[in-house]
């Protein structure tokens, strides 16, 4: 692959002034007509080192808009970064739509340069490829254009430039000593890039390979694909691409699937009997606490459920004994502005929980497939491919060391009434009854046939949904914790 690039490849310097002028014009002209439309552009720039990636990332710097336009480059990750999985620092900075990230370096590097180095295990290569391509696939779908960019350098040359920048007072410092790794290991780096490129070059999001010992040449060509990128996104104006054909076919107004149906909401527990577990699995829950701190366990769980099922008040028995500084709950709503412009994981991606701690979500990332789906707020080929976008986060969450707890509440239309209707008299919870809850509440039927399908194509071995029957509180309370606990023993086994 890399092999048969012809390296000879070059441009005399007048053809490049020329060809360089023309494309740094019509790079800012698109470039301001996809800010105006709200179109995003990723380009990633990987290749060897010494490879002239530096100086195309000022080339770009200059002709595009400061104000729509950021370049992030990518360095050995802070000890906060390495409390999550890998990619977590990318979708920090994913940029929001109408704008153009520049990527020096990127997610690649954890697939490339740290396996040549071996900071990354053999076994675990498969899952971050795999990770990687979910990624870049997910972004795809929510419209934004990626651009991959390899710059392939001969051996010779690679040591030429190594010799030459080490020698220069004002470029020294850049050469690292894994740069010359680079070059010791030269055909073994190869293989590598070789493989990387083979198993994430896909139809939507394809690498393009750069001859490269010569810049003028390279520089060109960086250019000039992403002009012609550039121009095929405001040509079709992707908005959405179309879910993988081994999705199944899902029928909005039915499902034979019902887990609900086989719930006992007849399960209590007397007061007595509350008190006294509730006691005893608080207490090891606090026990535990302190394991996954000194063992790096990240933990998150999220709570799904009916209006007034009781999430609130679970929350509140799980967390009152366990050290505030070694947690957070975040409560999600309707997305802001800012989350709306961005792919619709990226604020869950944020508040992640970094390792040895514990995170709750009240309300999740199943809104896509809840309140967005019943309400209208996504399309139906929105909502259907988040299944499998659902799943390969939690994927790649379980692949990183975390415990993945999920939790639905489940009341009857009855009980729920009940709850609306004391809440409606009490003055201290009337704020927590809304139109919007009755609103809701008349569309039950949908919600339901919306939540049995959510449970039947994201409940995984690795990633369970656990249906706590909660007519009663005592008794969701106490199965709440008693799960967690169980979940966490599980892990720190293991």
């Amino acid at each position: 692959m890399l092999q048969c690039l012809d390296l000879s490849l070059s441009l005399d310097k007048s053809d490049y002034r020329e060809k360089m002028n023309e494309l740094m014009h019509e790079l800012r002209s698109l470039h301001t007509e996809c800010w105006q439309k709200r179109l995003t552009l990723i380009i990633v720039l990987e290749g060897w080192a010494a490879a002239g990636k530096g100086k195309i990332s000022q080339k770009l710097a200059t002709c595009m808009d400061p104000r729509g336009f950021t370049l992030h480059p990518v360095v050995v990750p802070t000890p906060q970064e390495q409390q999550y999985p890998f990619l977590w620092r990318f979708w920090q900075v994913l940029p929001a739509k109408g704008n153009v990230a520049l990527f020096y370096h990127s997610w690649y590097t954890h697939v490339l340069e740290d396996r040549l180095l071996e900071s990354v295990q053999t076994n675990d290569v498969a899952h971050c490829i795999q990770a990687i391509n979910s990624f870049e696939q997910q972004l795809a779908s929510d419209g934004v254009a990626i651009a991959k960019f390899w710059i392939h350098l001969s051996q010779k040359e690679l040591k030429k430039r190594l010799k030459k920048y080490a020698k220069d007072s004002l470029d020294a410092w850049r050469v690292r000593p894994e740069d010359w790794q680079q070059h010791k290991y030269y055909q073994q780096y190869t293989s590598l890039a070789e493989d990387m490129i083979a198993q994430t070059s896909t139809g939507i999001n394809p690498w393009t390979l750069i001859s490269g010992d010569c810049k003028r040449w390279a520089q060109v060509q960086v250019l000039s694909q992403i002009a012609t990128t550039l121009k095929k996104l405001l040509k079709h104006q992707p908005t959405t691409v179309s879910p993988p054909i081994h999705l199944p076919t899902i029928n909005p107004a039915k499902s034979n699937f019902d887990a609900l149906s086989q719930v006992d909401l007849s399960l209590s527990l007397s007061s007595k009997s509350y008190k006294k577990q509730i006691k005893k699995q608080q207490l090891q829950l606090r026990q535990l606490q302190r394991s996954i701190y000194e063992q790096n366990v990240p933990v998150l769980a999220i709570f799904e459920g009916w209006d007034a099922a009781g999430k609130g008040g679970a929350i509140k028995r799980l967390t009152e004994v366990l050290d505030p500084r070694s947690y957070r709950v975040h409560a999600f709503a309707a997305p802001t502005d800012e989350e709306k412009a961005h792919h619709y994981l990226w604020r869950f991606w944020r508040k992640l929980p970094p390792a040895g701690t514990i995170a709750i979500f009240d309300r999740s990332w199943y809104g896509r497939v809840l309140v967005e789906r019943v309400e209208g707020f996504a399309t139906n080929l929105e909502w259907q491919r988040a299944y499998q976008e659902i799943h390969e986060f939690e994927t790649q969450l379980v692949q990183g060391g975390y415990v993945l707890l999920k939790f639905w509440l489940h009341i009857d239309p009855d009980e729920q009434l009940k709850r609306f209707q004391k809440r409606q008299q009490d003055p201290f919870k009337q704020h927590k009854i809304t139109q919007e809850d009755w609103r809701n509440r008349e569309k039950w039927d949908a919600y339901e046939v919306a939540v049995n399908q959510m449970i039947e194509r994201t409940s995984s071995a690795i990633a369970p949904w656990t249906i706590i029957p909660a007519n009663d509180k005592y008794y969701a309370r106490v199965k709440v914790i008693e799960r967690l606990t169980s979940a966490i023993e599980d892990k720190l086994i293991s």
